[in-house]
């Protein structure tokens, strides 16, 4: 939804474009600021009672605080009285002397020459004081109280100008004047960017001397209630520009754009563009740095409220590329285009995402049926294994005696067949008799082909880890049941298997007569 903003003095109103669906806010009146856009805060401080004496303490801060208007008037008319009570004070001493009465009297000799009146000592004040010497009035060797005077009078004129002139200079290279070429955009704007919601607005130096050291932090002002029911009016909240990223240090020659991202850490994060409307907040922007041609510090200060956030928006580019230097065009700076941007807040979108998909949770099998299945494919004796150890055999045909390779080629498509045949059985049956002792070997041969097929498996050294256990264990139950029958097994690369036939027939002549004593 698409909203349009149209000031109208202190009102504005939030016109939709949707005709189907029209929604307006409620009229809001312009409120009070905390700080004003131009850096100035909005605070007065009152009822100090006896904390006034504080302001004297300083004297010198008190007045490079005060406002141009009064420090002048300061100046002036500090200046002023010193030297009307210094001249009063050189008219007092002729006064008393009687310099007045025998001023044209050339045998008198006066505590000051040619001082008659209260001009001519205002005169010579002055003259004494600006180091001018005319030359004229002077004062003589015979007035001891002359000399202290005007001893006292260079001590004080020296700290009378070193307070005002250093009030004066002060005042005038403070860097708040240097804070009027930093500017910061009207409004400031939440769209996404690389596809994170943040919230985004403007700065730029409208000097070419940099800042050195430039910093930005914000402030989040809104009134909050705890959880205790406390009431926290301009509660503070300090919003990340990338404190931890250090995008918050600034090089702050062309115009940039400060980003906050809107995540579950930013007082933001359950702000949409509907709640938005009905908000109150002040985000406060401090700009810092030092100033380059003078080495003071600068602080820049604007703020927007919840008016002067645009939902949706995104500023326009400034920079531009010109013949062997870029172009910044300010004429753009505070000009903002809609773009495409969710309406609703960043903790909506993630309850969304973290919610389960109907179609996934209908598809995705039982943790029960998994286990189950992947116990049978383990006991299953896949035609896939047998196409391994073929390879594997392949690759080391070189070591098995001909008559095995000429075997395993010329048997390999009945062998996987009688293997599909074994793998319906169950998985402990024995796959194997060559590890078998010689009476199983014999008992085996005689009970039917199923018996010579896995005889003859064992022959072409197939090497399968579940059959070679199931062998092992049966191996292990026949010499419990047959405890005196303990010969060893027949190796499978043996000429006595590889030559065909019954197993007794390839046997030594002793063997077989021991085995038909039995």
């Amino acid at each position: 939804m698409a909203a349009l903003r149209r000031k109208f003095g202190e009102d504005y109103q939030v016109v939709n474009t949707n005709r189907a669906d029209t929604f307006s806010a409620p009229v809001k009146k312009k409120r009070q600021r905390f700080v004003d856009k131009n850096g100035r805060c909005n605070v007065q401080h009152g009822n100090l009672g006896g904390e006034t004496s504080r302001y004297l303490s300083d004297l010198f801060t008190t007045l490079v605080d005060l406002k141009w208007r009064w420090n002048m008037l300061i100046f002036i008319l500090t200046y002023t009285i010193a030297w009307l009570v210094m001249a009063s004070m050189w008219w007092i001493i002729a006064y008393i002397r009687g310099d007045l009465n025998h001023g044209h009297d050339a045998s008198y000799t006066p505590c000051v020459a040619n001082v008659y009146n209260f001009p001519s000592a205002f005169l010579f004040f002055i003259e004494t004081e600006a180091t001018i010497g005319y030359g004229y009035r002077y004062i003589t060797e015979k007035c001891p109280e002359g000399i202290i005077l005007f001893l006292f009078q260079s001590l004080m004129g020296s700290i009378v100008d070193a307070f005002l002139i250093g009030c004066m200079f002060i005042k005038m290279s403070q860097p708040k004047k240097r804070a009027e070429t930093l500017m910061f955009s009207q409004d400031a704007v939440i769209s996404q960017r690389d596809g994170k919601l943040c919230l985004m607005f403007r700065v730029g130096n409208l000097r070419n001397s940099h800042m050195v050291s430039a910093q930005i932090r914000c402030k989040l002002i809104k009134s909050r209630q705890t959880p205790e029911g406390e009431f926290l009016p301009l509660d503070q909240c300090e919003l990340d520009v990338g404190f931890g990223t250090g995008a918050d240090q600034l090089f702050l020659v062309s115009p940039l754009t400060i980003c906050h991202e809107i995540n579950p850490k930013s007082p933001f994060f359950d702000l949409s563009q509907r709640s938005l409307m009905n908000e109150e907040f002040e985000i406060v922007v401090i700009l810092e740095g030092i100033v380059e041609t003078t080495g003071m510090t600068c602080q820049a200060r604007t703020s927007y409220t919840e008016d002067e956030v645009l939902w949706g928006h995104r500023f326009l580019p400034v920079m531009s590329l010109e013949e062997g230097f870029f172009r910044v065009d300010y004429s753009q700076f505070h000009s903002t285009f809609e773009v495409p941007t969710p309406a609703h807040s960043v903790k909506e979108y993630e309850e969304k995402k973290s919610l389960p998909s109907p179609a996934h949770t209908a598809h995705s099998p039982s943790p029960a049926l998994t286990e189950s299945y992947g116990a049978r494919r383990d006991r299953v004796f896949s035609v896939d294994c047998i196409n391994t150890s073929d390879d594997r055999r392949r690759a080391t045909g070189g070591r098995l005696p001909s008559k095995l390779q000429r075997m395993s080629s010329s048997g390999k498509e009945d062998l996987q067949r009688k293997v599909l045949l074994l793998s319906s059985h169950h998985s402990e049956k024995a796959c194997s008799t060559g590890d078998l002792p010689l009476k199983l070997q014999r008992l085996s041969s005689t009970q039917g082909p199923e018996a010579e097929s896995r005889l003859h498996l064992k022959s072409l050294k197939v090497d399968f880890e579940p059959m070679t256990q199931s062998t092992g264990d049966l191996y292990q139950h026949s010499l419990i049941a047959t405890p005196t029958l303990s010969p060893a097994p027949v190796p499978m690369h043996s000429p006595l298997l590889s030559a065909g036939g019954r197993p007794e027939d390839n046997l030594p002549a002793k063997l077989r007569r021991m085995n038909a004593d039995r």
